[in-house]
């Protein structure tokens, strides 16, 4: 594979462990508010995604720190990307105008 498109890799596979880390951090939380262990499931929610987290970084960079910078650049950008589609959704409350005079 030539040096951009191993770039490409590196980079799509930041964003993917970004995502899991992430959006695994986003439904833990949801899912904290109506467990009945919410301290268990949030310890083997963090050892899991940092597992994960950590084991891809090891095998992508390979001993080689610009693949760790161009995946962390990607786990970065995953973040905000997560952020955008998670985000609470403000509600506008219309006051009510009185049409009647």
């Amino acid at each position: 594979m030539n040096e951009t498109g191993n770039t490409i890799w590196v980079f799509v596979t930041g964003l993917i462990l970004g995502t899991l880390f992430f959006g695994g951090l986003w439904y833990t939380v949801k899912k904290t508010i109506t467990s009945t262990k919410p301290a268990f499931l949030v310890l083997v929610s963090f050892v899991s995604r940092m597992v994960i987290v950590l084991i891809g970084f090891y095998f992508i960079g390979a001993g080689n720190w610009q693949r760790l910078l161009i995946a962390l650049l990607g786990f970065i950008i995953a973040r905000f990307i997560v952020i955008y589609l998670t985000r609470a959704k403000q509600v506008i409350v219309k006051e009510e105008v009185d049409h009647e005079t």
